[in-house]
């Protein structure tokens, strides 16, 4: 799937995971044409490898700074993610899973936009898409269009006549697209983490919402995934 066209050399600020979906977000605002500055947040997450792909992933996109932020969530705890709470491996439902975050894609954001101020980029790039996900309200589009227009009314380069935009360019691609994204762009898969709850060997769990869906997109795409699974769900 093509990307929309950017500005030449101008700074954007990416909010990067480590996770296959903010890496191809990254490479598609680096395909664009922008600066990279990549901001990871580290939260206390179960899944802590995901910071190290972060930094490869940084690392390879040539981003010209990588900011790993600390940030412990766990003191808030709410979530599978921050809390002594089980990882679910039955599958993907319908309701809103116990690894959603409570506001993490709002706090983060937030954290993005105050960097993208600084730096004077007026373009956020975030790996949020609506199709194949776990359901997590902050990943919508009406979500992310409110964000926008808030960014636009709460900052001083909003008030002053820049034009924030939050950019989501897997918004509407499914798995299987994202995974071809990844191909077309040459990525290496391998470098990125979804798993939230990685083995004591350093294996992807493949039961967890994460690998699932990840599994699904690479089968359906019919492409080789990069990284390896303690088991494989098809």
């Amino acid at each position: 799937m093509g990307s929309e066209s950017g500005k030449t050399n101008n700074p954007a600020v990416v909010l990067l995971s480590g996770g296959l979906d903010s890496m191809v977000a990254a490479a598609i605002a680096r395909e664009q044409g922008f600066r990279l500055n990549a901001l990871t947040i580290d939260y206390g997450q179960r899944h802590r490898v995901e910071l190290d792909a972060a930094r490869r992933i940084a690392t390879a996109l040539d981003c010209e700074r990588h900011v790993v932020l600390p940030l412990d969530l766990t003191i808030f705890g709410g979530s599978a993610l921050t809390d002594d709470i089980a990882v679910p491996t039955d599958g993907v439902g319908e309701d809103i899973p116990v690894t959603y975050v409570p506001a993490r894609n709002i706090v983060f954001l937030s954290l993005t936009l105050a960097w993208a101020e600084t730096v004077g980029a007026d373009d956020i790039f975030i790996g949020v898409n609506a199709l194949d996900y776990s359901g997590y309200p902050d990943c919508r589009p009406e979500f992310i269009a409110a964000f926008e227009q808030m960014a636009r009314i709460g900052t001083k380069a909003g008030a002053e006549g820049s034009a924030l935009s939050i950019r989501a360019p897997l918004q509407f691609m499914s798995k299987a697209q994202i995974a071809a994204e990844a191909a077309r762009l040459s990525l290496d898969t391998g470098m990125s983490w979804s798993c939230y709850a990685p083995t004591e060997a350093g294996l992807a769990c493949g039961l967890c919402d994460s690998c699932r869906l990840r599994q699904k997109g690479f089968a359906e795409a019919g492409i080789e995934d990069g990284i390896t699974y303690e088991r494989t769900t098809g």
